[in-house]
């Protein structure tokens, strides 16, 4: 083919331009923005892998699970479609080990490589032309990803600084029409930080049963909280409204490179199954790739052994790193932090514009705080909430004091002159 390139039938997806909208890929920008000449190491506020601070290490209990499956040779195989038998019985025993009812069967449990293909499994299985889906803002830019790829139509309610990131109840209805069919709520909540009442959750499931939608309950953070309010699954609201729990065990237990999770339908009426949904998750994952046979297999090992102390001495890092960073944040100018952090292992932070000079927005921020301080920061646009920034807790509590440092000078340094 020498003239090959004269005549082409093929060319690149125009309509694909993840880099612009995923973690990875601004957070990939932001790293490109690095002065190298720079010899500072890297402050890495942006993203959330815990694996960048060296005191979150797995608990030796996954380490033994994993290792006694490939010692014992049985687990070199394909997987199931839904997931391992005894890996899907114990999610469902896990999800549902603190409630009077086991509302959670094995059969109604499907492992996936992480919560993002999660997401890719349950969001095409509910579209259909004219659905549209209810997301909060800010939240995981993946749901609009995703939504948007699968032309589901997309409508933003409101999560509110002022009520401590609840979200605005009063907007869910006058959102929602008879094209609605689900609802998104991430819980504890990413990127704000804020950890939901019993109260204002099960509040959701009301509106949502009397809309005639579902929830899907993102809980990746599930449990991973630090100040005073519990964490409450949605699934405890099941009896009012049917519920999808995506679950995984990259952020509890510091494991995201074993790319392992879970949809769980919660749905005491049976509703799913009656209205084809279960079908279509099964249809979905038939046409995907499954778990890893073998991680797959430690998950018996992982969920019952794991101790309660391995639990609680990490969220004692965690709340120790919330303090530091809601104190640091007070000493910066141009930053307000609304809320001290209670979950997950993000916060939402305010930039305060009238009091920087030469700065516009919050991926201008970004990108210079990241060219001339080497502190990667990621810009709340991509987020849904622009002109903020999310911040990761889940550093290295020197390198969270180095960053709130330098962030300080550059606000001083860019500080408006009065």
């Amino acid at each position: 083919m020498e003239n090959s390139s004269e005549k082409c039938n093929f060319e690149g997806n125009k309509e694909l331009n993840a880099s612009t909208i995923t973690v990875g890929g601004i957070y990939d920008m932001l790293l490109d923005s690095i002065n190298h000449e720079d010899t500072r190491s890297v402050v890495r506020l942006g993203r959330v892998d815990p694996t960048d601070n060296p005191l979150f290490r797995t608990t030796t209990v996954a380490v033994d699970a994993i290792t006694r499956a490939v010692h014992s040779f049985n687990f070199n195989c394909y997987p199931p479609t839904v997931g391992l038998p005894e890996a899907k019985r114990a999610v469902a025993d896990h999800l549902t080990s603190n409630l009077p009812h086991k509302i959670i069967s094995p059969e109604n449990v499907f492992l996936t490589i992480g919560g993002t293909q999660a997401i890719d499994i349950i969001l095409p299985s509910l579209a259909r032309p004219g659905a549209n889906i209810l997301l909060p803002k800010p939240g995981y830019p993946h749901y609009e990803l995703r939504a948007t790829r699968c032309l589901l139509e997309i409508r933003h309610f409101d999560l509110l600084p002022e009520r401590g990131w609840e979200v605005d109840l009063d907007s869910l209805e006058a959102l929602a029409d008879e094209n609605t069919v689900a609802i998104v709520f991430i819980s504890p909540s990413s990127p704000c930080g804020n950890v939901f009442t019993y109260e204002h959750l099960k509040r959701v499931a009301e509106i949502a049963s009397k809309l005639g939608i579902f929830v899907i309950s993102d809980e990746v953070y599930a449990h991973v909280t630090f100040g005073s309010k519990p964490f409450v699954p949605m699934r405890e609201f099941s009896s009012i409204v049917p519920v999808i729990t995506i679950g995984s065990f990259s952020k509890r237990w510091f494991i995201p490179g074993w790319r392992i999770g879970w949809i769980a339908l919660c749905d005491p009426q049976g509703i799913f199954q009656k209205t084809g949904i279960v079908t279509k998750i099964i249809d979905n994952l038939e046409i995907t790739s499954d778990p890893t046979t073998i991680v797959q297999a430690s998950i018996p090992g992982i969920l019952e052994k794991t101790t309660d102390d391995f639990h609680s001495n990490n969220l004692n890092i965690l709340r120790e790193a919330a303090n530091i960073f809601y104190d640091g944040c007070k000493e910066i100018p141009c930053l307000t932090c609304p809320h001290k952090p209670e979950g997950a292992m993000v916060v939402m932070v305010e930039i305060n514009f009238s009091q920087l000079e030469g700065i516009v927005d919050d991926v201008q921020f970004c990108t210079k705080l990241a060219k001339e301080e080497s502190v990667i920061l990621f810009p709340g646009v991509a987020v849904g909430l622009k002109n903020w920034v999310r911040v990761s807790l889940a550093v290295d509590l020197s390198d969270l004091k180095d960053g709130l440092s330098r962030i300080r000078e550059f606000s001083l340094r860019h500080a408006k002159m009065s």
